[in-house]
């Protein structure tokens, strides 16, 4: 039995191999390099925003980050975010993605950083453009003056399909989500949507074709229904009041649309020399609906507007409790005018 000589066993990798081997590891390497390290360019030059919900899978970021074309392959992105182990690490909320991130510098970005959150505001019914711009002011540091200026440019209304000079009324309260520095115009536009789903329900629009009245005529009897009272129950009540008024072609009397005039004042109550104020608004003086809304109504209010309660009911007057009572003729409405002075003598 023959021995070989040690010179003559042949290794298991040769040089060459080696080589080979070496090689193929430095192209993965550096293909891995240029695709998860090599920033990403899109077309457009300032950050794209891209909006994370609550509760989003990795797999739906992923899919907006590709139909933003913020990436250019939604299988890489997958790749880098489960390298950094993200799947369940994803931020909510509002991001600015500046242009030639790479796959891992994006996925750090949406891990680490810090997203714009979201902020709950709840805008009561019937409130004043006014309060509004105030309450804007107190959770979005937006300058009420340009509320109140965007509220009156014929550029903006054009551009909401609002075919009116204010966005008063226009605007639906509710509760929201906005974002900490959303701009103005992404949050007036929100709520005018929010009104306009109401109105753009095909019963809604037959409802206003019978009643032959137009949304604007709806808004502004809500808006006065609205400031009435504060018991939702009430309000197809005394709409059943003013459509009553209004098909006898009686004046309004409406104490909120004098109130409308005197908003400016630290104290809104209304004195007699009120009523003789000489405005479109004043419905002691003038037939009719006001010009515009006198505030932003709720849905409540609105749904009043379009569905009346049918009675024989002309007058109301507060009863000291909180509500109204309701007559079909002067004679009675004194009465409880009169009960109404003797329980506001009490209180004083």
């Amino acid at each position: 039995m023959s021995i070989k000589s040690p010179n003559k066993v042949r290794t298991f990798i040769s040089r060459k191999e080696t080589i080979y081997i070496v090689l193929f590891f430095f192209f993965v390497l550096a293909l891995l390099i240029f695709t998860f390290f090599f920033p990403n360019y899109y077309k457009i030059q300032k950050p794209v925003t891209l909006e994370v919900k609550k509760g989003q899978t990795l797999s739906q970021v992923v899919d907006s980050l590709y139909s933003k074309e913020i990436i250019p392959n939604k299988t890489n992105m997958k790749i880098a975010a489960i390298l950094y182990g993200a799947e369940r690490k994803v931020k909510a909320g509002r991001y600015n993605i500046p242009n030639g991130l790479s796959y891992l510098q994006l996925v750090e970005l949406l891990i680490e950083g810090s997203p714009d959150p979201e902020v709950l505001i709840t805008l009561g019914e019937g409130i004043w453009q006014t309060d509004l711009a105030k309450l804007l002011k107190e959770n979005f540091g937006i300058d009420s003056s340009k509320v109140m200026e965007l509220s009156k440019s014929r550029s903006f209304l054009n551009a909401l399909g609002i075919n009116a000079d204010n966005l008063e009324g226009y605007l639906l309260p509710d509760t929201y989500y906005f974002y900490a520095h959303s701009p103005i115009e992404e949050i007036l536009r929100k709520l005018s949507d929010q009104m306009n789903k109401i109105f753009n329900d095909a019963k809604v629009m037959d409802r206003m074709k019978e009643l032959k009245m137009s949304k604007h005529q709806i808004l502004t009897l809500a808006s006065i229904i609205d400031a009435e009272s504060n018991l939702f129950p009430e309000f197809k009540t005394i709409s059943g009041v003013y459509h009553n008024r209004l098909r006898k072609g009686m004046l309004l009397q409406a104490d909120p649309t004098v109130q409308y005039l005197i908003r400016d004042r630290r104290k809104n109550k209304i004195y007699f020399k009120d009523l003789e104020i000489d405005s479109k608004f004043n419905t002691y003086k003038y037939p009719g609906l006001p010009p515009t809304p006198i505030n932003n109504p709720g849905r409540d209010a609105i749904m009043a507007a379009l569905y009346p309660e049918k009675h024989n009911y002309y007058y109301f007057v507060a009863d000291g409790n909180g509500g109204h009572n309701f007559s079909s003729n002067y004679f009675d409405h004194s009465k409880n005018v009169m009960r109404y002075r003797e329980w506001r003598a009490t209180q004083k």
